[in-house]
């Protein structure tokens, strides 16, 4: 894999995951022989009380939920009633993982701040997504993103996006939390192990959240988010702010301590991490896949009681990815200065917690690790059982009862489980593989993103245009990825790559239609400009007027790069 890609800028909001690169073990687990830093931890009856309290919490909300659970609608979509709150904090929480929290740190230390350009602009394509898109959802009542392409297109394009969407969200997604997550606690709670008891966490946190997921649907995942999104900005906040007293609370000091453009988000063209085209250009767009295609993120948004709930919460959830550039972020850039000699930078985060949290914190910022591998786990667990429980079972059994889809969902929430416990500890032993994996994100979601766009913004998208401009897109990105990545024949950041690959697959799809004619007739609801007849259609009152939260929060945003640049 072309190592000029950077680690937590391959996934949007998640580091890359390098097996053989961990906490000073090697790519099967084994302790390398080296001078590294080798972070060793004491946990004090406190801190294990923090952490039995949050499993004790999460257990009780699983219980709960699972009372009131009774059809598949409640299982998948949380029966449609989600206020803005928890569609907001169940944004947030799912996109942070174990892989966030490493490979933020990680690439903030080694980097800089440049890295945080998946969190904020996160806030923009959530924004655009509450104004453009979320109408659409909303008033079709798709249960599925694969579900709304199939009446703009047909059931080929349907079924092909909910593979790669469950292929990506088990093998890459769960897999690789459950993966990483595993290998930090197993060598923080078992230092001289070798990773030996990696299977048993990878078992333990996986039927964890299994099991409430199974039990108690998609209200369950989005209340235990609630809870972990707080434990998650609580426990950053508080190592940020431990951080920045190690400078006498100055900010010139701060700032002078560490490598001028450690501070800089704009970066050259020319540079290797996130050169300004691709930030501009090809970060939104494979941030779009990520925030309004991605069934595992945007099955909040769906579950919403009416479009301003869904609108306000995508708000929320854009307003709270501004906090990881100050609380995550800025904290690991300024370690530099304080831990100058750590050598592998995916030993940033747990030296931060072990030499610098006292007793309490590090119970609380370990729960708040624990809660990111939960979060993850069990929104692509419900995710997963949704689209094949709605895209490949019911189309064909539509005569399915409410009982009967709840108990489909639930089969397939363990049997997706138990793939991931299975693949999770193999990954060690597949580091090609997984590299390859994770850096093709770019080259497959980019042709999704073209024909989205284009399918609702110009009426002139024949409906059986679309699969074929996949098939072309995708076997044009898979010869640009053998020969790039792979072969090592192109140099191309994939940010890039990203903006050339949409652009081709558009002028496809907007050739083939051409081609095919007009002889078409478009479904209701699923083109641009949506209906506005409808009283949930139109803003609401000044403070709960879309257009004036969505302006605030490109402002936020605005400011925030201009502070930074």
């Amino acid at each position: 894999m072309d190592r000029t890609l950077p680690s937590a800028l391959e996934r949007p909001g998640r580091g890359r995951i390098v097996p053989g690169d961990w906490l000073g073990f090697d790519a099967r687990g084994e302790r390398r022989n080296s001078k590294e830093r080798i972070v060793e931890m004491s946990l004090h009856p406190i801190d294990i009380g923090l952490i039995i309290g949050y499993f004790a919490i999460v257990i009780g909300i699983g219980v709960y939920v699972s009372r009131q659970t009774k059809s598949g609608d409640d299982l998948v979509l949380a029966g449609r009633a989600l206020g803005f709150g928890v569609i907001g904090f169940s944004l947030f929480a799912s996109n942070i993982s174990a892989q966030t929290l490493i490979g933020l740190a990680g690439d903030a230390y080694a980097t800089g701040i440049a890295v945080s350009a998946y969190e904020w602009m996160a806030g923009l394509i959530l924004v655009f997504t509450a104004i453009f898109v979320l109408p659409f959802y909303i008033r079709t009542k798709i249960s599925t993103v694969p579900e709304f392409l199939a009446k703009r297109y047909d059931d080929r394009v349907r079924l092909y996006l909910s593979c790669i969407t469950i292929f990506l969200s088990i093998i890459v997604d769960m897999a690789g939390g459950l993966y990483a997550g595993s290998l930090v606690l197993d060598k923080l709670f078992f230092p001289d192990s070798g990773g030996q008891h990696l299977f048993w966490f990878c078992l333990g946190l996986g039927l964890f959240a299994g099991i409430y997921t199974a039990a108690g649907g998609l209200k369950a995942v989005v209340l235990t988010d609630v809870l972990q999104a707080i434990i998650l900005i609580v426990g950053s906040g508080a190592m940020g702010l431990i951080i920045f007293d190690h400078f006498d609370w100055s900010w010139a000091k701060a700032t002078q301590a560490v490598p001028p453009d450690h501070l800089s988000i704009i970066r050259p063209i020319d540079d290797d991490v996130l050169p300004w085209p691709g930030l501009l250009l090809g970060v939104p767009l494979i941030g779009f896949y990520y925030w309004t295609m991605n069934q595992y993120i945007i099955q909040r948004a769906l579950g919403a009681r009416d479009l301003q709930a869904a609108r306000r919460g995508a708000m929320l959830g854009g307003a709270l990815k501004l906090l990881p550039l100050f609380i995550m972020i800025l904290p690991a850039a300024f370690a530099i200065s304080l831990f100058p000699d750590i050598e592998n930078k995916d030993q940033v985060f747990p030296t931060m917690v072990t030499e610098l949290l006292p007793v309490g914190a590090v119970g609380l910022v370990l729960a708040g690790l624990i809660a990111a591998i939960m979060s993850s786990v069990d929104s692509t667990l419900n995710s997963a059982s949704t689209l094949v429980t709605l895209d490949f079972i019911k189309p064909k059994r539509p005569d399915l009862t409410p009982q009967q889809t709840a108990r489909i969902g639930r089969i397939c929430t363990f049997v997706f489980m138990a793939i991931a416990i299975a693949w999770a500890p193999q990954i060690k032993d597949f580091p090609g593989l997984w590299n390859y994996i994770q850096s093709a994100f770019a080259y497959i979601t980019t042709p999704l993103v073209a024909i989205f766009l284009v399918g609702i913004f110009w009426k002139g998208a024949h409906p059986k245009a679309g699969f074929w401009a996949l098939v072309c897109g995708h076997t044009s990105s898979a010869l640009l990825f053998a020969l790039g990545p792979v072969g090592g024949l192109i140099h191309v950041h994939f940010t890039l790559m990203a903006i050339a690959l949409t652009l081709w697959t558009a002028v496809l799809l907007v050739g083939l239609s051409w081609a095919m004619g007009r002889d078409f007739t478009l479904a209701p609801h699923i083109t641009w400009p949506p209906d506005e007849r409808s009283r949930q259609m139109r803003p609401g009152g000044l403070l709960t007027d879309y257009r004036l939260q969505a302006g605030g929060l490109v402002l936020l945003t605005v400011l925030m790069v201009l502070a930074f640049w």
